[in-house]
């Protein structure tokens, strides 16, 4: 039988370097997505839907796994391949503020990642794609972007929407080193809580599912081992 090893992180790390912080809201001149853009993405999803009139599968690799917010039937495992889980979205607000930065994962370009497979039920997609928008993305240009996606489940291939970084967007930190990474997640807090709690919770629910991500479970004693070198006397 194959012992799972606990986290590295724990909740006392977390506990040690959570803020109360006041959402400041956003940042002025940063232009926000409108009703008619979410209506817009909306209607563009639903009309390049791959399998119209079946309900729509989604791709969660991160918080949607352990915060989903929508209303599922099913869970299976699924693998989307050209694709990889990065702290490559720098965020002034939710984990972060404009005076220290934090550091949201995304789905970047290359390698694979493992992650679940969600089926929504199948009444209203417009009204659920727009409240899972919302949650997803907030500015433009579009950080996260929603397309649909090939991966790999033990059924055999399937189309499922995901959210991918769009590369183009200013807030992209590109490929950062292991130790810059766990440097901010260990030091950055916004009104959503810190990014070492937002990885112990994505680290703790891909364990529970079988799912170990060795970048993660490295980028996790990282974070552990900064937060203990910060309380060091």
């Amino acid at each position: 039988m194959q012992v799972t090893r606990p986290p590295k992180l724990t909740p006392d790390h977390i506990a040690r370097v959570h803020r109360a912080i006041v959402d400041a809201g956003p940042a002025p001149g940063v232009e926000q997505q409108t009703d008619a853009d979410y209506a817009d993405w909306v209607a563009r999803i639903l009309r390049d839907h791959p399998a119209l009139g079946r309900p729509i599968q989604l791709f969660a690799y991160g918080s949607l796994i352990w915060k989903p917010e929508l209303e599922h039937r099913a869970e299976r495992p699924a693998v989307a391949r050209g694709w990889h889980r990065a702290f490559c979205l720098r965020t002034h607000r939710f984990r972060g503020t404009p005076d220290r930065p934090g550091l949201m994962m995304a789905l970047d370009r290359g390698g694979q990642c493992r992650g679940v497979i969600y089926e929504l039920p199948p009444e209203d997609p417009a009204t659920q794609l727009d409240r899972l928008f919302r949650r997803e993305f907030t500015v433009k240009p579009i950080n996260s972007m929603p397309r649909w996606l090939t991966v790999q489940t033990p059924d055999g291939p399937l189309q499922a929407l995901g959210f991918v970084m769009n590369r183009a967007s200013p807030y992209y930190a590109r490929r950062l080193p292991p130790e810059e990474v766990a440097r901010t997640l260990a030091r950055a807090c916004g009104h959503w809580g810190t990014g070492a709690e937002y990885l112990l919770n994505t680290v703790t629910q891909l364990d529970a599912r079988g799912i170990r991500d060795a970048g993660l479970w490295r980028l996790q004693a990282l974070v552990a081992e900064e937060i203990d070198r910060m309380a060091a006397p």
